[in-house]
């Protein structure tokens, strides 16, 4: 018969040996993915980062300068198929406050590498549907830039009627001086351009509420 002090030393050693393949199962686990994608429309290049590392690089199309592909911190919010030729056979939707902007496919390949698009990123279609298969909804996305365009040359003239990020700084420095008093979601209405008229008559600026180069001076946009 097995002593009292022998019976304890086999039910330790027991639990020691449960204890240690369950912790070798756990480390065993395979750590969840934590993609992120990050979009460079002056390289006109997608990125998908796993735990920040690079794992994937894509080239894209972007938007011209009257219609550029928005600047900032989203997320994927839909993902839908076969939305017609023009998007390719995926579409990848980003919670773009002013309009409706995704990453898509294209039936013009020739496009990629290059400011074409109407402000969505463009990818060649066997490259979205990876891309598609590959990211969950709910994955950030960060798109780098000035939200201003390309800093040689002039921003563009903004008013009632446009949208875009431009617009939604325009709005955010308006209510940060206490003229503006709606949500800064990049929508050029009514009262974006009520507000930005009481701003320029305030600053000695022909107010016709249209942001123009001397209005994006004024509030230190650009020098």
């Amino acid at each position: 018969m097995l002593t009292l002090n022998r019976k304890i030393v086999l039910i330790a050693l027991v639990v020691l040996s449960v204890l240690d393949s369950s912790a070798s199962a756990i480390s065993a686990k395979k750590e969840p993915h934590r993609l992120e994608i990050e979009i460079y429309p002056m390289r006109h290049k997608l990125l998908v980062l796993d735990h920040g590392q690079v794992v994937k690089t894509y080239s894209v199309a972007v938007g011209n300068p009257s219609t550029p592909t928005p600047v900032g911190d989203f997320k994927v919010i839909y993902k839908g198929t076969n939305w017609g030729p023009s998007f390719g056979p995926r579409w990848i939707g980003l919670n773009v406050p002013w309009g409706h902007f995704g990453i898509h496919g294209t039936n013009k390949p020739y496009s990629i590498g290059q400011h074409l698009s109407h402000g969505c990123v463009r990818m060649f279609n066997k490259d979205v549907v990876e891309l598609y298969d590959w990211i969950p909804v709910g994955t950030p996305v960060r798109i780098y830039g000035h939200v201003l365009g390309d800093l040689n040359h002039n921003p563009r003239d903004l008013a009632e009627g446009d949208a875009g990020g431009d617009v939604q700084l325009i709005q955010s420095r308006l209510r940060s001086a206490g003229y503006f008093h709606g949500v800064c979601n990049g929508r050029f209405k009514a009262s974006t351009t009520e507000a930005l008229k009481k701003y320029q008559r305030d600053h000695h600026l022909i107010p016709n509420g249209v942001v123009s180069r001397q209005v994006y001076e004024q509030m230190g946009l650009i020098e």
